[in-house]
């Protein structure tokens, strides 16, 4: 039986609760196939990172260009990056082939604090990949991180007018009963979504969140409704979510399957 493929350009966490395993759970969940491209090493556990270790940008090249060769890609889904050099060379395969849509997750801090992004990385995220985004997923501090903003809403306009067609804001970690996802798209047009505010922290949603959006365009779905069924999703395997480890849950990426 035939599936999308969804290529990821994913950081490898060995906990298993963020990175290419949670796009694998969640792109295999929406009956998609998941193509993998490693950007970096990790070393971290279920409550922060502790060592990041990027691979060399020709490397990243190359392992893409195979399979796109080799595959009918649908959609493509960008996460942890880790270096300037590998951001500028996954905008160098989005730009030889533009008719397949893009989800960006800029991840550029660790759910523990450490730091994943220095000036350099945040250039290149804004120079490079934002004009190529199809939908750009940061949560509220990385919206503030790549435009230097602190409103959410002047976040917004100011990284669709980047480039970036359709920019979700996620509000988890602000301060509010609810939890509210701004989206920006063109001409001015916004809506917010209210989330009941589930009672944990967790390890790997924005990727969850992402990873589900990638596959939804991969089945062909419009971005606004890509969207919008991704977040119910996202909230369902935060409701389910287990904890391994003695830090973050980790999102029940199958939450409808019967234990």
């Amino acid at each position: 039986m035939s599936r999308p493929v969804v290529l990821c350009f994913s950081g490898h966490d060995p906990s298993g609760g963020a990175g290419i395993q949670a796009d694998i759970e969640t792109i295999a969940s929406h009956h998609c196939h998941a193509a993998g491209v490693i950007t970096a090493l990790t070393e971290q556990d279920s409550r922060n990172v502790k060592k990041l270790l990027p691979q060399r940008a020709a490397d990243l090249t190359s392992q893409a260009q195979t399979v796109l060769a080799d595959m009918q890609v649908a959609a493509i889904k960008i996460g942890l990056i880790g270096s300037a050099e590998l951001a500028e060379a996954i905008a160098d395969v989005l730009q030889s082939c533009p008719r397949i849509p893009v989800v960006l997750d800029p991840v550029l801090a660790a759910g523990g604090g450490s730091d994943l992004a220095g000036q350099g990385l945040i250039d290149a995220i804004n120079n490079r990949l934002l004009p190529l985004a199809t939908v750009l997923t940061p949560n509220a501090n990385e919206a503030r991180r790549l435009t230097g903003l602190a409103d959410l809403d002047a976040c917004g306009k100011a990284l669709r007018h980047s480039g970036a067609e359709y920019v979700l804001i996620t509000g988890a970690d602000e301060d509010s009963e609810l939890v509210h996802n701004r989206l920006y798209l063109a001409d001015g047009v916004n809506e917010t979504f209210n989330w009941e505010r589930l009672p944990h922290s967790y390890h790997g949603s924005g990727c969850t969140l992402a990873s589900a959006i990638a596959a939804l365009l991969a089945q062909g779905l419009d971005p606004f409704s890509a969207i919008s069924e991704a977040q119910d999703y996202t909230w369902q395997s935060l409701a389910a979510a287990y904890r391994p480890g003695r830090g973050q849950h980790n999102p029940e990426r199958f939450f409808w399957v019967e234990s």
